[in-house]
């Protein structure tokens, strides 16, 4: 059986249409690859509200591993971790860390990047920004990880 997971692309544009979602279709394509599954992405506008819902929204739906894309710069309404912070019950900085890490060999812009990672329940909550360059180079710590921090969540002893 595989792991369900959610994907949610945080986005005013793409939430109203004005603009494909470009990012979500890469990570849940990655996710699928690892064997995951996951539907296709979720779209919401930015703010700390819709994200949270959304986060909310899926962890009640069963997934076990989301993934957030966009809203983690600096922009006024980027609230994503802030949002991500409501529902998270202990944070994972080390994959957060490793996600800027391996950005940086792409482009400086990922210090920018606000995102945070932890877990909620038994599930893995994790920030991408929305640049479909950096969702493909992160989904790679993702799917490094998800499935032995869902399996640690059910009290699997250390492998």
């Amino acid at each position: 059986m595989s792991i369900p997971a959610a994907v949610i692309t945080v986005s005013d544009r793409s939430a109203a249409g004005v603009r494909p979602d470009t990012s979500g279709p890469i990570a849940v394509a990655q996710l699928r690859e690892a064997g995951f599954a996951c539907a296709d992405a979720t779209v919401v506008p930015d703010g700390a509200d819709a994200v949270a819902q959304a986060l909310r929204d899926a962890i009640a739906a069963g997934a076990r591993v989301v993934v957030t894309t966009g809203g983690t710069g600096l922009s006024p309404r980027d609230e994503t971790p802030e949002g991500t912070a409501r529902v998270i019950e202990r944070e994972v900085p080390g994959i957060a860390e490793e996600l800027r890490r391996r950005g940086l060999a792409d482009t400086p812009a990922s210090l920018l990047s606000r995102g945070i990672s932890g877990v909620a329940g038994h599930a893995l909550i994790v920030n991408l920004p929305g640049s479909p360059r950096a969702v493909a180079t992160g989904m790679s710590v993702v799917v490094a990880v998800a499935a032995h921090v869902v399996h640690q969540l059910e009290g699997a002893d250390h492998a």
